[in-house]
């Protein structure tokens, strides 16, 4: 995967979500979905998604009289992004430290470490 460099806002952060669920969608689904948790007016979430069009995050197709949204990032490509460039502010984009940092946060339960140990047994032996 080809390295990207881009900011989501915590917003369009938001709005991927419900796109990448929901797509094609319009606008006004969008804004019914987010509604409860952010409590946004169709205008917020319109002109949000509008600017996310702008900023290649999304496409916008119009179907009669009625604008459908696409995500033009993958979840994948939006999730390694945001990994890269957090580890480049918090770790100056040292993958190791900020993997050992989120293990020795004993946040991670047993499981997890198990998994992660066959992630890298399964690396090593490609």
């Amino acid at each position: 995967m080809a390295e990207l460099n881009f900011e989501l806002f915590e917003g369009e952060w938001a709005i991927l979500q419900v796109v990448w669920e929901h797509e094609p969608c319009a606008a006004p689904t969008v804004q019914e979905v987010l509604r409860e948790s952010k409590g946004w007016a169709y205008t917020t979430v319109k002109t949000t998604m509008d600017r996310m069009v702008r900023k290649g995050f999304l496409t916008k197709e119009r179907v009669r009289n009625l604008y459908l949204y696409r995500s033009a990032v993958t979840r994948a490509q939006a999730q390694h992004n945001e990994l890269l460039r957090t580890a480049q502010r918090a770790f100056d984009g040292a993958l190791t430290p900020m993997v050992q940092f989120l293990m020795e946060s004993k946040k991670l339960s047993e499981e997890d470490y198990q998994y992660l140990e066959r992630l890298i047994q399964n690396r090593k032996r490609e």
